[in-house]
């Protein structure tokens, strides 16, 4: 008699009966899919740190072009370091960034990997769509903000006057650079939005049109609140990129809404607080027949009488 572990069979946490990924088997594909990622951003945070002294040389561009940031005894751009590790640990940051920036390929493709068997296939086109739109329309916030970046700090220097020393410190001018980039890329991304709400059918494109008075409204005043200068050159900049890529969002709804029929439904002309059109034709009725009497509910029905019997000759007696 062999003795030994007998295997165990799959728990019912493990069966499926269609045939279908049960939730162990998520939990660990998951994890399969974050230790990829996670590998891929350390090594893309390896290149990061290689790439992140000439990175800092590139944001402090729009700082180093201005004359107020040359030292007039070395003849170069000088930042200020308060602490003894300001700059190792700022390296690590942009590094960090970078490497998330080389590394995206692969854990966008290992999330949308993890996502995608539960999606349709048009949902799947959408999301094809959509990514394919996300990364240049960053990229545009990004340079817009660049720009904005350079007149801003020219119009800011310019205003503390020839007796003020300007210095800045190296890690706040930095995360000042990067947060601008950030949301001016954020901010490019709401086009995509307004192309959502269509396309899920939430917002059809003449209810989109309808708000661009509210839209122009809003791009305004979050260009105010984001730009860091007072003047108006930038903030209007930012307003009208953003008022253009809305107006070609909702150019792009209609094409999806002629496409798919969107429109000409029933009634789809009537607005929202309108009573809708009814037919009131009336057709001529005829004059009735005669009603038959009928005995009243619940009377017994009547019983035909019988049949008188016939006698023969042979049955008398």
């Amino acid at each position: 008699m062999a003795f030994g572990l007998k295997k165990r069979g799959p728990s019912k946490f493990e069966q499926a009966a269609d045939g279908s990924m049960t939730l162990i088997e998520h939990v660990r594909e998951l994890r399969t899919r974050l230790f990829r990622a996670s590998l891929a951003i350390l090594v893309g945070f390896g290149f990061g740190i290689w790439l992140a002294t000439p990175v800092r040389i590139l944001l402090s561009k729009p700082y180093c072009d201005l004359p107020q940031s040359i030292d007039p005894e070395t003849g170069k751009c000088l930042f200020v370091q308060l602490g003894v590790a300001d700059v190792f640990l700022l390296n690590l940051k942009i590094g960090l960034w970078v490497g998330l920036v080389i590394a995206a390929p692969v854990w966008l493709y290992q999330l949308w990997a993890f996502i995608a068997p539960g999606l349709h296939r048009h949902e799947r086109r959408y999301a094809y769509i959509f990514t394919a739109l996300a990364a240049p329309l960053f990229a545009a916030g990004a340079v817009l903000a660049f720009f904005v970046t350079t007149k801003g700090l020219e119009f800011l220097l310019n205003v503390s006057g020839d007796d003020i020393a300007t210095n800045l410190e190296v890690t706040r001018y930095i995360s000042f650079v990067t947060n601008l980039i950030l949301l001016f890329g954020v901010a490019f991304e709401f086009p995509l939005i307004v192309l959502m709400l269509n396309f899920v059918g939430l917002a059809s494109a003449k209810r989109l049109l309808s708000w661009w008075r509210v839209a122009i409204f809003v791009f305004f005043a979050f260009s105010a609140v984001v730009t860091p200068t007072p003047d108006p050159f930038g903030m209007t900049a930012l307003a009208i990129c953003l008022s253009a890529l809305y107006f070609g969002a909702v150019a792009v709804a209609f094409i999806n809404d002629r496409r798919r029929g969107r429109g000409r439904e029933l009634y789809s002309d009537v607005a929202d607080d309108e009573v809708s059109p009814l037919d009131l034709s009336v057709e001529p009725v005829g004059a009735a027949g005669g009603v038959e009497a009928s005995a009243p509910i619940g009377a017994p029905e009547p019983v035909a009488a019988p049949a008188p019997i016939e006698r023969r000759y042979d049955d008398m007696t």
